[in-house]
């Protein structure tokens, strides 16, 4: 497995994983809302290109992303994560995990404070995520506070306080 930035050629391949990775066999042949909202996220002002990676075979197939785009804390940058999607057929091998500690070290390596997520509160703590309440961090619909969590990184200060703020296109899914 390689980890890299995402390319203009992966965007159908891309595309793809988070529609297997999020559909469900109840629902055949409607795309899930994850799959279009890497698209509306590439297209608004908070892309980040160089937090858009993806888990490759060695042959190139892509079999995973993870995307991270620009958000704030009140008035402060942050980042949000999301989403992050891996094929089924290459689920629990170690590719989710991959993406993640990747997406993470390069979103530290640019100098980003910290990063939220809406998310599974069992899997997420396993990458340092802890509930966003305990940093004095609302989400922006009170019912998600139970799995609404943050990543500290090195640069964080501890007055990074206040409501939380996804990029615009989340604000868009149904």
């Amino acid at each position: 497995m390689l980890i890299r930035r995402e390319l203009p050629a992966d965007i159908p391949a891309i595309r793809d994983v988070h529609a297997a990775a999020f559909g469900t066999s109840d629902t055949p042949g409607v795309v899930p809302a994850e799959a279009g909202l890497v698209d509306a996220l590439r297209a608004d002002e908070g892309w980040v290109p160089e937090l858009s990676m993806v888990a490759t075979t060695a042959e190139g197939a892509v079999t995973g992303h993870v995307v991270c785009t620009r958000a704030s804390v009140g008035s402060t940058p942050a980042l949000g994560l999301g989403p992050l999607g891996v094929l089924p057929a290459f689920q629990r091998q170690g590719v989710g995990h991959a993406l993640m500690h990747a997406v993470l070290g390069a979103a530290d390596a640019c100098g980003e404070p910290l990063v939220v997520l809406l998310g599974h509160s069992d899997y997420y703590p396993l990458f340092g995520f802890r509930l966003a309440e305990e940093y004095g961090i609302t989400p922006p619909v009170p019912e998600w506070a139970p799995h609404f969590q943050v990543r500290t990184l090195t640069t964080y200060a501890p007055d990074m306080r206040g409501a939380f703020t996804y990029a615009k296109p989340f604000n868009d899914l149904p």
